[in-house]
Formats: structure tokens, sequence, C-alpha cells
């Protein structure tokens, strides 16, 4: 394909608008949104007006003024159209880690004759230490971890729930939730999704699919800026179920009773625990408002289109000297794309200085992520010409490249 075709396609993208909704930094194509997503425009005079006005001016009274205490039902009812899901089945809240630990505990009470939390071998390893921590929170219970093809079967009478993130962190794997949920539910177990690398860049339908509960970070796809709130999901037909295993001041059904025996509110806000950042889920609402009158048809069919596009430039470019570490298979992965190098981290450390950002993973995958909103056929073009660039070129084999960072 050449830059042309690239713009033409561009020009016929029905999502092209949205990149107009982002500060995207001159010079710079972003290919990791995976991990975290581009700043809505709207975000720096929306946390002056909550800092300078709400926060400032009004102070404690922003709680009733501003509806600050409903914010967390109030914004998820902003997500709920992109993860398929009912407003009241969604909550905005804490961190992804915090939020999977409630779940998993919830899980457990409610299937008080299981105990095994069933998971993948190389799950994201963030889900699997909750998992660890949760066999010495609950007596008897514990952690299996299977190859990914062996799930389905080994979903048993001991399984409490099946605990999976949905596109693989690494490789961009998917799996397909309709057909695990379903095996889940013959065997009478739950199952409890993690839709961080997922919610904003796929057609996402928790309900029509089965699912029972859901977790999900802000901060990547859902462009809610760095540590956002994280969001969970509980099926209306749990909802009266399941407790939450962390009760705080928040979820009581009278919070400002300070009653000192706990009662839980009815509904998703039971699974709050404290006092929610507002701040936090102001950058999180504006990050939502990206996806205003976008459909998640359109949303998954142009992360495809630009995960073919960066495939098959790269590998012209590149020929036998990168290994696509992804599935070849549209319909088998997610929204990023994975290529792998035998020294993939001074390659993409080159490629960073070059204005291309993407990331690295242990112990050779350069992991590049495809924002539907704002990457264009364009960005995708030019990265594939510069990787194919650097590597041909050898640009990436000097000393501060091999250095390693803290944090890429």
């Amino acid at each position: 394909m050449t830059f042309e075709d690239a713009k033409t396609r561009d020009a016929a993208d029905s999502l092209a608008h949205c990149r107009e909704r982002f500060r995207l930094p001159p010079g710079k194509i972003y290919l990791d949104g995976n991990s975290l997503g581009a700043m809505p425009a709207s975000v720096p005079d929306r946390m002056a007006e909550v800092i300078d006005c709400e926060w400032g001016d009004d102070l404690i009274e922003s709680w009733n003024k501003h509806d600050w205490m409903g914010a967390p039902e109030r914004v998820a009812g902003r997500l709920a159209p992109l993860v398929g899901a009912e407003p009241d089945e969604l909550l905005i809240t804490d961190s992804t880690s915090i939020n999977l630990f409630k779940l998993l505990g919830a899980a457990l009470a409610a299937r008080p004759k299981r105990s095994v939390i069933l998971s993948e071998e190389g799950n994201f390893p963030s889900d699997l230490y909750v998992a660890q921590g949760m066999e010495s929170f609950v007596r008897g219970s514990r952690l299996q971890t299977v190859p990914t093809d062996a799930i389905a079967a080994s979903i048993s009478d001991e399984t409490a729930v099946v605990m999976l993130t949905h596109i693989d962190y690494r490789g961009g794997g998917r799996h397909d939730m309709k057909a695990i949920n379903a095996a889940a539910h013959r065997a009478g177990a739950l199952t409890l999704w993690d839709l961080s690398h997922s919610a904003g860049a796929l057609a996402i339908d928790l309900d029509g699919d089965g699912c029972d509960l859901a977790v999900g970070c802000g901060y990547k796809y859902l462009n809610g800026g760095p540590g956002a709130p994280a969001f969970l999901f509980v099926a209306r037909h749990l909802g009266g179920e399941l407790s939450n295993p962390l009760p705080g001041w928040m979820g009581h059904a009278a919070p400002f009773a300070f009653d000192p025996e706990y009662r839980p509110c009815e509904g998703i806000g039971r699974f709050r625990t404290g006092t929610p950042s507002i701040l936090g889920i102001t950058a999180l609402e504006a990050g939502l408002a990206t996806f205003d009158g976008v459909f998640l048809t359109c949303l998954e069919a142009k992360s495809r289109s630009l995960s073919e596009l960066f495939i098959g430039e790269t590998e012209r470019r590149c020929g036998g000297q990168v290994r696509l570490a992804s599935p070849r298979e549209p319909e088998a992965r997610g929204s990023h794309v994975v290529f792998a190098h035998p020294h993939g981290y001074a390659v993409m450390r080159a490629l960073i200085e070059a204005g291309v950002v993407g990331d690295f993973r242990e112990p050779d995958l350069m992991r590049f992520g495809f924002a539907p909103l704002y990457n264009s056929h364009q960005d995708v073009w030019r990265a594939a010409e510069a990787i194919g660039r650097i590597i041909a070129s050898g640009e990436w084999d000097q000393p501060r490249f091999h250095e390693r960072r803290r944090v890429i």
C-alpha cells in the first residue's frame, strides 16, 4: 500500500473527526494507547473548572451542589454503551486490582461449596497476584492455571469462578467470551473478565455474551489519564446474591447515619468502599465523552483496518527480521499488535526517539496499540516505514538504546 492509499482510507474514515477530540503532540505517532490513552482536549479546562470552582469556591458543598456523591454511578452511565451493559450494572471505583479482589471474594462467597479460581497460564501478572492473595484471604480457595486451549475443559464442579483477561496483554490474543461464559455456566461456575485491554477499542457485549462479572481500567483506551479510576461490572441477576468483601462507609445503605453495623445499600453501590476520587473521575468522564456518537461496530472495524495495515506494511519492509507474535486472524486478536525482534528493547527505544511511541514486553516483544478514535492509517503507514528504516540501518544498535529505563 502507498502513503496515498493510506490517505484515501483516512478520508473515508467515519471516525476521523474524533481525532480532534484529543491533544496529540506534534511530531509523534502515538501507538501506546493500550498502556496510556492520549489526553482528551477538554481535560485541562474541565479539570481547572472542578479545581477552581467546585473544590476551590464551593468546597464541601460540591458533594451536593455538583453531585460529587453520585459521580461513580453517573460516569458509569457513560461507560455502559461501550461495554454492552446497563448503567446500574456498572460502578466507577478504585483500581482494577482492588475491584478484582472484591469480585473474586464475592464470587467465592457465592459458591461456598467450590474452591477453585480457574485462570490461564500467562494471564496478566497483577491479576494472578490478586488471585494468589485470595488463597490466604479465603481459607481453602486456590488458584488453578492451565494452558489457554485447556480452559473450557478444565472447568469442573470445583470451579467457583473463571478469571480471564479478554485480550492477552502481550500477544493480543482474544478469548471467545460468549463460549467460555456458556461453558462455565453449564458447570455452575461464574465468570470474571478483565477488560483493561479491550474496553474502548473493541465491540464488547457483556450482557449479550452472558458475562457475570468484569473489571477494567480507565486509563488505556478509555483515555481517563494516568492512574484513572477503574470500573467493575456485576450482572443484574447477581446483584442481590453478591456481597462486597471490602465493605466501607460509602457502600452503606445510609453512610451519613454512621451506623456501627454495616448494612449494604441496594444495587451496584454496595461495591463502593471509600470516598470516590473526584478529580480522577472528572478526567475519566472527559475521556468517556470522546466516544460520544461512536458506534462500537465502527470502532472495531477501524481497529482491524489499522492493525491489518500495520502487519502488512511492517512485514513487507522487515521481512524475516521480525516475527509476528500476535494472532494473524483479525477476529482472534485485540487492538494491539506485537512483533518480536532479538533486540526488541533497543529497537523500541530507537523508535521512540524517532517519534514512534510503542512499548516493550519481555523477553523480545515490541507492542503497538491502535486507538481507533485518534490513530490514523497515515500514522500506521509512517510507523511501519520507521520500523523498516531503523532495523535495516542498524540505527537501534547504539549504547544508549540498550540502557534499561524504569518504564517503557
